[in-house]
């Protein structure tokens, strides 16, 4: 298996699983992955991303890429696309434990994810330049939205990468941690965010990734619309009863 899955409690625990190809996102692999991701929906609160070895996935496999023709292409980036599209609008929170390189698609991949914890030995890029292309399966659109559109453009045109400090003071990822702790760290916080409502974070979700593609006033109404859902659950009744008790 290119990709490995374990369950913890209501934590599932999918681990890119090429350490010899850097974790590199081939057809099978990418395949896999969407596998899991639509079973973790079902099974878990919470799912954790990671790579073993020294990459958490260091982009496209280019034996796959080398033998494109434009129509190859094109399919072949509909596919990441939709794949990483699936991951970002996965109804649980997905948490991206970078212990390496995240390169090309493997950084696609991490700016899917609603989380990036990473080592403090993590290296990010978006190296596609560097072979005559540019990043085709999100970069161009998640990275901007991260870092801003000068850092973006750098990234991009230069095929530079950048430590994982520099990725932390640009809001590239939310957290860094020493290599030894980062799967407990990640664990740690998927485990805080899966005792909470689903439902409250299934929707919070949602209008949290709405916020990044409407204008204001038609993000507030999404936002109002998905709020007064929450209402007729029976679970937040129950916790506003038990904070007032507590209280």
């Amino acid at each position: 298996m290119n990709v490995l899955y374990t369950v913890e409690g209501n934590i599932g625990i999918a681990t890119l699983n090429r350490p010899e190809k850097l974790n590199a996102l081939d057809s099978k692999t990418r395949a896999e992955l969407k596998e899991i991701v639509e079973r973790a929906e079902k099974e878990v609160r919470v799912l954790i991303i990671t790579g073993s070895g020294r990459a958490f996935a260091a982009g496209a496999d280019i034996n796959e890429l080398v033998k494109r023709d434009p129509l190859m292409a094109i399919e072949a980036s509909k596919l990441g696309t939709e794949l990483f599209a699936r991951i970002e609008e996965l109804e649980i929170p997905v948490i991206a434990a970078i212990n390496g390189l995240a390169l090309g698609g493997g950084l696609e991949l991490a700016m899917a994810c609603d989380i990036r914890i990473a080592s403090t030995k993590a290296r990010f890029g978006q190296p596609e330049i560097n072979i005559g292309i540019f990043p085709g399966a999100g970069g161009t659109q998640r990275l901007p939205r991260l870092v801003g559109m000068g850092m973006a453009k750098k990234m991009v045109f230069t095929g530079e990468m950048i430590s994982a400090e520099e990725a932390y003071r640009l809001g590239l990822v939310e957290e860094l941690v020493e290599p030894d702790k980062l799967m407990d760290r990640a664990k740690e916080i998927a485990s805080k965010i899966a005792e909470k409502s689903a439902v409250a974070l299934k929707l919070a979700k949602r209008a949290l990734n709405a916020s990044m593609n409407t204008p204001l006033r038609e993000g507030l109404r999404y936002e109002a619309s998905l709020f007064s859902i929450l209402f007729a659950s029976e679970e937040a009744k129950r916790l506003m009863k038990e904070f007032l008790e507590k209280k």
